[in-house]
């Protein structure tokens, strides 16, 4: 199970969190990351937790002011990317060169979509992976699994048919190991959170406590 943990721009200390996900890591089986912001990822890479970023942008080397260059990304110490998180939305023709870009630079990509409808989309670009995120769940500390397992369930037949090496994350509201259990036995092989470990008093006890069933 990859559990991938998404700071965002919450006022946590990502080095902090970085070393909490580190150390819970190397006592479970489940895989653990977390996505920083673009400005930590170094000083997150540096403590050896697996480090992704939050988005890269579909250019390449140029004038491109503001912009998120994947190759930097990967120079910072980052394997991985989020795109299209339904905080940073993306058209469809944007995603696919998002994706592009970090397959060139050697980022693994996660894909997020809103609906099963769009996994398949998403699916068909070609990245490692697609979260299904519905929104409205976002940080809400309701599970997408309890509130709606279908999505999930028909977010993973949909990128099924389309590529079955296409793995299938779940996000939205997961804050507890029973959420990451669910998440699993409806087809997820992941999960995507932000503030059940990153707003904790204590992310460390937080990620130990999510793990623990896995």
């Amino acid at each position: 199970m990859f559990v991938l943990v998404n700071l965002k721009t919450y006022p946590c200390d990502p080095v902090a969190v970085a070393e909490a996900v580190r150390d819970v890591d190397e006592s479970t089986d489940a895989r653990l990351a977390v996505a920083p912001q673009a400005a930590d990822l170094a000083r997150v890479a540096e403590t050896g937790v697996e480090t992704w970023a939050q988005h890269v942008d579909p250019i390449e080397h140029g004038s491109n002011t503001g912009h998120t260059l994947a190759e930097s990304v990967a120079d910072a110490g980052a394997v991985g990317t989020l795109i299209n998180h339904s905080e940073k939305r993306l058209k469809l023709a944007d995603i696919d060169g998002s994706v592009q870009a970090a397959e060139r630079a050697g980022l693994e990509t996660v894909v997020c979509a809103n609906n099963p409808e769009q996994i398949g989309a998403a699916a068909a670009l070609g990245p490692d992976a697609v979260a299904v995120e519905p929104p409205e769940l976002i940080g809400t500390g309701t599970p997408v699994s309890q509130a709606d397992p279908d999505i999930v369930e028909d977010a993973v037949e949909a990128a099924d048919n389309v590529d079955s090496e296409v793995s299938v994350l779940c996000g939205a509201g997961i804050s507890t190991g029973d959420d990451v259990v669910a998440a699993g036995d409806l087809g997820a092989e992941g999960v995507l959170l932000a503030s059940g470990v990153a707003k904790a008093d204590d992310p460390q006890a937080a990620l130990e406590d999510l793990v623990e069933p896995l």
